[in-house]
């Protein structure tokens, strides 16, 4: 008999979130802590022991547990380690999955934290009971879960579908952390956002916009330039359909690919809603050729945006039961 529970744990440069799981994909307590506060992973480590250990007391001790899933920038399925994550303080390549089952004393999977949501859609949302989707992760970067045959696509090394660095203007914007010109992580992530607002403020000085009331550049985000597109903003909603076009191209490159059966947006650019939904979905059927067309269904996470990358981390070993 499985066992009713698992420990989801979400990495990311800045907060670490944990919880426990129950099998219907309910998180039962959840906490977090600062992950770039510990210099040394060990310490990091047994500070995550101290702060889960009464969790999982309260649901009965270690036995009722399947195990423990984590997400993690650079994350490798296959051999459990943390590869030369840029936004962590811990260098090189880390065994974590194995420092983590060491401390725990419980089965311990790791993987990147794209493909981590992922598998928490199909266990627990909107890809459930699909076997052919694509996640996509619309946050400051874009990351990418593809699975095929109902199996995540992990490549020979464990790092296949990196979507987000994917060149889809060509001699493009140049993204400042991996120095390539014209991915589509450097138009359609929230970071992308903010510099196309910049550029067009810039290229079009005499159109007048609400955003340019934010005297400091530093003030303008995706966020802020969402609540001017909603106020009909003229620049705010040319950034969002610019943004929905490259998009839509990257996707129907992705369609070709794989044929999925649904692409499913995820992260904080899709609370802009229709405003990107609708470019997006328009260019990808205008890039697709006709076997292609009007086959795949594009959507939005309907995971809860706190508690999904914890429902995705325990997927790893929930699924495993």
């Amino acid at each position: 008999m499985a066992q009713p529970y698992a420990i989801g744990i979400d990495i990311g440069g800045t907060n670490t979130k944990f919880g426990i799981v129950n099998q219907s994909g309910e998180i039962l307590q959840q906490n977090r802590l600062q992950t770039n506060k510990y210099e040394k992973v060990q310490d990091f480590i047994n500070e995550l022991h101290e702060k889960l250990q009464p969790m999982i007391n309260e649901a009965g001790g270690i036995e009722n547990f399947s195990g423990i899933g984590i997400g993690a920038p650079n994350g490798n399925y296959y051999t459990g380690n943390i590869e030369y994550a840029a936004n962590l303080r811990w260098k090189g390549i880390v065994p974590f999955a194995k420092m983590v089952s060491d401390k725990f004393g419980l089965l311990t999977r790791l993987t990147n934290d794209a493909n981590a949501a992922a598998m928490g859609e199909m266990i627990y949302g909107t890809a459930k009971g699909m076997k052919h989707f694509i996640v996509i992760t619309l946050g400051t970067g874009v990351g990418s879960g593809i699975v095929i045959d109902g199996k995540i696509v992990l490549g020979q090394d464990g790092f296949a579908g990196e979507l987000g660095h994917t060149i889809i203007r060509h001699d493009g914007r140049l993204h400042k952390n991996t120095g390539i010109k014209g991915t589509l992580e450097s138009y359609a992530s929230a970071t992308g956002v903010r510099e196309t607002a910049l550029e067009l403020l810039r290229q079009y000085p005499d159109i007048p916009s609400l955003i340019r009331q934010y005297e400091n550049e530093e003030q303008i985000t995706s966020k802020t330039v969402y609540d001017c597109a909603v106020k009909g903003d003229q620049i705010a909603n040319e950034v969002f359909r610019f943004t929905g076009q490259i998009l839509g191209e990257a996707l129907a490159n992705f369609v070709m690919f794989s044929s999925p059966e649904a692409i499913i947006l995820f992260g904080g650019l899709t609370k802009a809603g229709d405003l990107i939904l609708n470019p997006t979905k328009q260019a990808m059927e205008a890039s697709l050729i006709q076997v292609f067309k009007n086959k795949v269904k594009l959507l939005f996470s309907q995971l809860p945006e706190a508690d999904s990358a914890i429902l995705g981390a325990s997927a790893l070993v929930m699924e495993a039961e």
